[in-house]
């Protein structure tokens, strides 16, 4: 048995940037169930920063994740994000959806439909009642940056273990034992990052859980329609999140933003879902859907406030929460790394306490908001 200061359970780019954070002042031991990182959400992701895309507590972590990854830092020598746009389009109904993105957004150009179409050739301005640039959403490069911070984490002398799932936690002696199928693990702390698994996590060691809710995500890569170059064009997708698209290595991916609350599990598309979806993105554009090269799922887990916990546990010694992403995990990891430093190991700059406040998860059972997850 090893006794790090830190097991860090959950081998997304949440619990590996944490992790390579808190290494620098403690011991860390990262374990992951699958035989390797980022396989569930990370690996997933539509690797999209958006500075305006969330609440407001999750735009504050937007802020501070930006920095680390449009310049070069430790996690990589060269800058993450590559210039893309994002494109949100107001259809009939949606008008209100659409105020209120541009009401709270920073750098956001409105423009005509026309203008639109001119972005994106395919797109038909006829029924778009209103439309709005970002032009600073940027592509983020997932893998590199999930492979960056586990190179950072080993080098700051952690441990990653994987094809570890675990199996039991305890509380012992002032420590916490944690059982996986290739031995067990000791620490002071552990830091819940298991995704969609969260709050299974939770009860395996008598935490009470939060009430995480994973939700299936799906998209289809689409060839470019008709020949086009679509390198260029930026995503594109209604207000209200009913389909998006976005270029991706030569080809549109395109996906329903579906949200159906499900049991966490390795995901996958529900065709008719992902047929309705393709169905909504036909109508906003001039040229069919001609075939389907590939598609998959992945999920998306909200809280209930719909704001991620980072922070100890009420109800439980030294049990740390970092879950609840959302959607939005990615953007917000260095983030939410760094104040996982703080609060574990006391090292870096304090955060906002009001930015705290809003991530405690005891925000959760103090406004009567925790529930047993949907299924």
């Amino acid at each position: 048995m090893s006794a790090p200061d830190v097991i860090v359970i959950g081998g997304g780019i949440a619990g590996v940037s944490a992790a390579a954070e808190i290494a620098r002042e403690a011991r860390v031991t990262l374990l992951e169930s699958e035989p390797a990182l980022g396989y569930h959400s990370t690996g997933r992701s539509a690797a999209i920063f958006i500075r305006n895309y969330g609440n407001a507590t999750l735009r504050a972590l937007n802020a501070l994740a930006e920095p680390v990854y449009a310049e070069a830092s430790e996690i990589s020598d060269t800058p993450l994000l590559s210039a893309r746009g994002a494109l949100t389009l107001a259809y009939a109904g949606e008008a209100d959806a659409f105020a209120d993105y541009c009401a709270d957004a920073d750098g956001i150009e409105r423009l005509g439909a026309r203008e639109a179409a001119e972005l994106v050739p395919i797109l038909d301005p006829g029924p778009v009642e209103a439309a709005a640039l970002e032009p600073d959403a940027r592509d983020i490069d997932v893998d590199r940056a999930l492979q960056g911070y586990a190179r950072l984490l080993r080098a700051r002398g952690g441990r990653i273990v994987t094809g570890a799932p675990v199996t039991a936690i305890a509380r012992e002696g002032g420590a916490w034992r944690v059982e996986t199928r290739q031995g067990a693990e000791r620490a002071a702390v552990i830091v819940n990052a298991a995704g969609a698994w969260a709050d299974e996590v939770a009860r395996l060691a008598g935490v009470a859980p939060l009430g995480l809710v994973p939700h299936r995500r799906s998209a289809a890569i689409l060839p470019p329609p008709g020949g086009r170059d679509v390198a260029r064009w930026p995503l594109f997708g209604s207000a209200t999140e009913t389909w998006y698209a976005k270029p991706d290595a030569g080809r549109l991916m395109v996906s329903p933003a579906d949200e159906d609350p499900v049991d966490p599990h390795d995901a996958w598309p529900d065709d008719m879902v992902l047929a309705e979806g393709l169905w909504r993105y036909e109508q906003a554009v001039t040229h069919a859907v001609e075939r389907v090269e590939r598609s998959w799922a992945g999920l998306r887990s909200f809280l209930p406030d719909r704001t991620p916990a980072a922070g100890f546990a009420a109800d439980a010694e030294a049990f740390f929460w970092l879950a609840g992403q959302g959607g939005y995990g990615v953007q917000t990891a260095p983030a939410l790394a760094a104040i996982a430093r703080h609060l574990v190991t006391g090292g870096g700059a304090a955060p906002d306490p009001a930015l705290l406040a809003a991530l405690a998860p005891a925000r959760l059972a103090a406004t009567g908001a925790r529930h047993a997850p949907e299924g």
